[in-house]
């Protein structure tokens, strides 16, 4: 067993480091995302998407009742390519959580969205992404959106 111990070590920090680098990278993709979103880029926004991208969001309704949402990639580029130059937004991101292996990763970020530079809610975004030839692509998007305990 001693002559294997410097092997597993060897292969624990091998593996360790590999993970490190696809978290790092999912992390990197997602932040590729946000640059894209801020700057309107519609073209960078559906490159950095699996060719089936789902997304959904979760809200409260009027009636107190939690309610999930269901919106197509293509309405939502629609959207974002629509929002005038005279309005300012920014979904500033208050921390990432990444979870992966080799295949797929779960990225989680909570946010505050701002809209001309007032709070207008807030929630956290839970992306899904897969490894395709090692790059990293979106494939699912959720998130909660709340006017309520935004800090």
């Amino acid at each position: 067993m001693k002559n294997y111990l410097p092997f597993i070590f060897f292969l624990l920090a091998v593996l360790g480091k590999a993970n490190a680098q696809t978290s790092d990278d999912a992390k990197k993709t997602i932040g590729e995302f946000f640059i894209a979103f801020h700057n309107q880029d519609t073209t960078a926004l559906k490159a950095l998407a699996y060719t089936d991208i789902n997304m959904q969001s979760i809200s409260i309704d009027k009636e107190g009742r939690t309610v999930l949402h269901n919106t197509l990639y293509g309405e939502f580029l629609k959207s974002i390519a629509s929002i005038p130059e005279s309005t300012k937004f920014e979904e500033r991101l208050t921390g990432y959580e990444v979870k992966s292996d080799n295949k797929m990763a779960n990225v989680w970020t909570p946010y505050q969205f701002f809209i001309n530079d007032k709070m207008s809610h807030c929630g956290v975004n839970n992306f899904q992404l897969i490894s395709i030839d090692g790059t990293w692509k979106i494939f699912y998007i959720v998130d909660t959106r709340s006017t309520e305990n935004c800090l």
